[in-house]
């Protein structure tokens, strides 16, 4: 062995990769195994230098070249180990770098020779050291990608999956230890980030501190700020391997680094990253690409999108507390806050009944584009709206929740809009504002039903928005509070009042502008009576509504016009199911389907809408239509939490002739 690398400890979790090398060790060449600091890069090399090295009968030689050291190997040196390893007398030896490599590659022409290049700076260092021979095997390991150089077969390393991390836990402190405590393990593993190093220095710290239990280390892990002190184990460090890599960068490659902290969501593009480090917006792409090159940050979706590792954002924070100055930090994180806002503002407004088109010039040039914005970016502008709250920014954190109250419909039922929904109610009392107020209290009690599902909540601020808008003389929201307490009723089984709140609502908005207000109340009331089985008469206000709709889709968005007559034809299907109308029921519900903006009404999933349509089909007869749509549906269900589901629609489908 040419340099012994320091020996690994037992590979947990990555059995895929290991065979992976192994199948590639048949044809020779060249593998690199990259990934970011921590994932285990090297384990795995050495991992596989032992699981392969009989396959090698004329040596293995192994070297670590300490790219991310001060003073990397200069490859001439390694060459001429390399080649007395393999029988090069001194005299023999070429003075000249590439008169090595040449010598080098001939050698090892007809050998079978495993060769391990570890911690490997960039190309340039690990090219001349790279023989390219069919009968022997370069492994490499870099934290960057190493995408110049030919030929060779990529290995990128992730995070470890949650049981394979706990798994590694297992292998350092004892398997009777992690079933004690299963749940706190998980969770360790999870605050962990699943990265090898980070789960390696916790099994440390267990095992070396018996009288801790797993739950007592992860109530340290839990607090951010002491997270990355609390994973340090002997001599290894976490906070150490996460700085190395920072030596690989330029001054303003990590100047970006640090910086991209401040964005507080999942994930960021190009324009979150240059508002967030004042880097112009042509350039940032590339200071992005370098800082993914050495695994810094990481490429997640297409579109692209970049992300950082949790631990490695918390690393980046630390760096730009300390690296910045303060006022430059709040000017970064002011701009960026304002350019979130300004944004969601512009995209929300969009939704709104009285927008027709997007204004030219605007960020946005579709209600596409917007809704795209909004859904992509979504943890970043939840989590600026809860910090610009915080910092007092009232008035825009207001202007921009009150601008979703539409772009919310048919998305209440899958994200916890009631918090949103609070943050500009809150807004508005420290404004002082009742109309303002009163607005986003019935917003807010829609949401505490339908996203958090707490109905007897909602009840009670629906009838403080009543109390509060009657006290102002705002009409509209009465009438929307009493549609939406109609609503929660309805879902109760308390059908009469539901149905008297509906038509109440009804009553207060007959003279109101038909998008902004009576549809709602209208459709609040189809729904009641559907819940009181009052089919005839929701059939009937629902046809109303929609030859209403048609002679009026000039007058707002197609978004809204659309969304609004989906949702109507489905509620058309349930009134028509409710008449044993079973063709057209059928029908109406097909048309739901078919329809491309299906999931803009939101408000029932793909498998219950086939559910819907075939036991519609069955019930008129025509079996094979019938057991098209429920196979489909059967097949939408496939997860362990869809089990009463599964049977819903089991049950039907055994209804089916054979």
């Amino acid at each position: 062995m040419l340099f012994a690398l320091p020996s690994a400890p037992t590979l947990v979790g990555r059995e895929a990769e290991l065979r992976g090398l192994s199948e590639q060790a048949a044809t020779g060449g060249v593998i690199v195994i990259t990934g970011p600091p921590g994932v285990g890069k090297t384990t795995l090399a050495v991992a596989a230098a032992g699981h392969l090295e009989a396959r090698f009968p004329d040596g293995c030689l192994a070297v670590d070249l300490h790219g991310v050291d001060s003073q990397p190997v200069n490859a001439g040196v390694v060459l001429e180990r390399a080649l007395t390893s393999l029988g090069v007398s001194p005299e023999r030896m070429p003075a000249a770098q590439d008169d090595r490599g040449s010598l080098f590659r001939t050698l090892l022409r007809d050998r079978r020779v495993l060769l391990v290049l570890d911690n490997v700076l960039d190309e340039t260092q690990v090219r001349p050291l790279l023989a390219n021979s069919e009968h022997s095997l370069t492994i490499v390991t870099c934290r960057r990608k190493l995408t110049g150089l030919d030929s060779a077969h990529w290995v990128p390393l992730d995070m470890l999956s949650t049981t394979k991390a706990v798994d590694l836990v297992a292998s350092i402190v004892g398997r009777q230890v992690v079933q004690a405590e299963p749940e706190a393990a998980q969770e360790l593993v999870t605050l962990c980030g699943n990265l090898p190093l980070a789960v390696r220095i916790a099994g440390n710290r267990l095992a070396t501190r018996r009288r801790g239990s797993i739950a007592h280390l992860v109530g340290q892990l839990r607090d951010e700020r002491n997270r990355l002190d609390s994973l340090s184990a002997g001599d290894l460090h976490l906070r150490s391997a996460f700085a190395v890599s920072l030596q690989m960068l330029s001054a303003r490659e990590r100047a970006v680094f640090r910086r991209l902290a401040v964005i507080p969501g999942s994930h960021f593009d190009d324009e979150l990253a240059a508002v967030a480090t004042g880097e112009p917006a042509d350039e940032i792409g590339a200071v992005l690409d370098a800082l993914v090159e050495v695994s810094l940050i990481n490429i997640t979706t297409a579109p692209v999108r970049f992300q950082f590792h949790d631990l490695l954002r918390l690393f980046a924070r630390e760096s730009w507390v300390e690296e910045e100055p303060e006022h430059v930090r709040d000017q970064l994180r002011d701009a960026l806050y304002t350019h979130v806002l300004s944004q969601g503002t512009a995209a929300g407004t969009l939704f709104l009944s009285g927008v027709r088109e997007a204004p030219e010039g605007g960020p946005f040039q579709s209600q596409r584009e917007a809704a795209a914005w909004l859904d992509e970016q979504a943890t970043t502008w939840i989590a600026v709206s809860k910090e610009a709250a915080a910092l007092g920014w009232h008035q825009k954190v207001h202007a921009f929740v009150w601008s979703l109250h539409r772009y919310m419909l048919g998305r209440e039922f899958k994200s916890r809009w009631d918090e949103v929904f609070l943050l500009g109610l809150e807004a508005a009392r420290k404004l002082g504002d009742s109309v303002k107020e009163v607005e986003m209290l019935s917003v807010v009690g829609w949401t505490q039903h339908a996203s958090a599902d707490d109905s007897e909540r909602a009840l009670t601020t629906l009838k403080e928005a009543r109390v509060l808008a009657k006290k102002i003389d705002y009409q509209r929201i009465v009438a929307s509070s009493h549609s939406s307490s109609g609503l929660v009723l309805a879902s109760l089984g308390r059908a009469e009042e539901a149905i008297e709140h509906s038509r109440l609502a009804c009553q207060l908005s007959a003279d109101r502008d038909f998008f902004e207000e009576r549809i709602w109340m209208s459709l609040s009331l189809s729904t009641t009576l559907l819940a009181a089985s009052e089919f005839d008469e929701a059939l009937d206000l629902l046809g109303a509504l929609r030859l209403e709709l048609d002679s009026r889709r000039t007058q707002t968005n197609q978004e809204l016009a659309t969304k609004i007559g989906v949702h109507l034809l489905l509620l058309m299907g349930d009134s028509l199911s409710g008449l044993k109308r079973w063709p057209e029921a059928a029908e109406a519900y097909s048309e739901v389907r078919s329809h491309p903006a299906v999931r803009q009404a939101g408000y029932r999933s793909e498998w219950e809408l086939a559910l819907n349509e075939g036991t519609a089909w069955r019930n008129a007869g025509d079996i094979d239509r019938a057991r098209t749509c429920l196979t489909f549906a059967r097949a939408k269900l496939h997860g362990p939490a869809d089990h009463d589901e599964r049977e819903r629609v089991d049950a039907e489908l055994a209804l089916l002739p054979q």
